[in-house]
Order: C-alpha cells, then structure tokens, then sequence
C-alpha cells in the first residue's frame, strides 16, 4: 500500500469514527438523499454529519468511485498515461516525457496515476503533472518561498498545490522550472 493510499484509509478510518457509520452506510445515506452531484453530496455530508470539506470530499469521491485513484486502479502506468494523453491532449504528452526525464534524476520517489494527471510523492506529494485543458499543461507544486517568478502562479491556501506553472510546449521545460520541482521534492522527503 503507498503513503497516499494508507493516508486516505487513515482518513476513511477518522471518518467512519466521527460518523459513526461504516462506509456501506454512508454509501447507503448517499443513495437514499437522492442526490448525485459530488457537490450537492459534499454539502450534505458535511451538513449531516458535520465533516470538514476535506473529508466530505474524500467521502464523496469514495461513494461515487470517482476519485483519481480509483479510475486508474488496475491500470498500467502507460494505459493510464494513454487515457491521459488521448485526443487533442495527446500533443502534451512530450512535455509529461521532457519532465520525467529530469523528475527521475533526482532520486526515489512515487508516481501515483491519477484519472487526469500523475501525482508524484515522497512523504507527501511533491508535484502534479498533466493536461489542464487540450491546450495547456500544468505542473503544481508543493514547495515554499519559492522566488517570485511570473512563470510561478502562487494558489490560495488549502489548494492541491502552492504553486501552478502553465506550459505549452515540451521546450519550456528548462532550468528554472525544473529547479522549482526538485526544491518541491527536497521539501516533501
């Protein structure tokens, strides 16, 4: 089991605690509200059983099976990376390829696939690459007091990443950027 996945079943444990339900029953309130949008399901959780976002969003995404981890679930790394990198996107790939080749010099860690993106992880996740839209690649970071840059666009707290940078092309995979990710990954091991 990775370090992600052992920290969401720590978190599905937390839960299932403070609710004092199991997950089938939990499932089981999902179903019998009627609802089926992860938000509407979100709310309802955290109104019901007052959870916390993050844990009403785990939940949610555990009952719907619609978390990243679970789409990719069985799946080699290159079949995830196909369904990734597929139609329009499919011209991004080359930038996932130009940054892995720096990513993987820089020792151990984990490459965990997601439904639209690769979460890559020490201790905690140190970065998350993929296609934002057909046209844009992102690569967000979890680093701190990283140099001001216009390249580097600063997320607000409690965001997936402190920080984003957009790319189009595999060409702006350069020095400064991958300096940026390996401060990422010194800080998250």
């Amino acid at each position: 089991m990775s370090t992600l996945d052992k920290a969401i079943q720590t978190q599905l444990d937390n839960i299932q605690k403070k609710t004092g339900k199991s997950l089938a029953e939990l499932a089981a309130v999902a179903q019998k509200s009627g609802l089926t949008k992860h938000g509407e399901l979100r709310d309802m959780f955290k109104e019901k059983f007052a959870l916390g976002h993050g844990d009403a969003n785990t939940l949610v995404h555990v009952v719907l099976k619609s978390d990243g981890t679970s789409a990719a679930e069985g799946k080699s790394m290159d079949a995830v990376l196909d369904e990734i990198y597929t139609g329009a996107k499919a011209a991004q790939r080359p930038i996932h390829v130009a940054l892995m080749k720096h990513i993987d010099k820089f020792g151990e860690f984990e490459v965990v696939p997601k439904k639209g993106y690769v979460s890559l992880r020490r201790k905690k996740q140190f970065a998350m690459i993929g296609p934002k839209t057909n046209t844009r690649f992102e690569v967000g970071l979890n680093a701190k007091d990283l140099k001001k840059s216009p390249r580097l666009v600063e997320q607000p707290k409690g965001s997936m990443c402190n920080y984003i940078v957009a790319l189009n092309d595999a060409k702006e995979v350069d020095a400064e950027l991958v300096a940026w990710i390996k401060s990422a990954y010194e800080g998250a091991g």
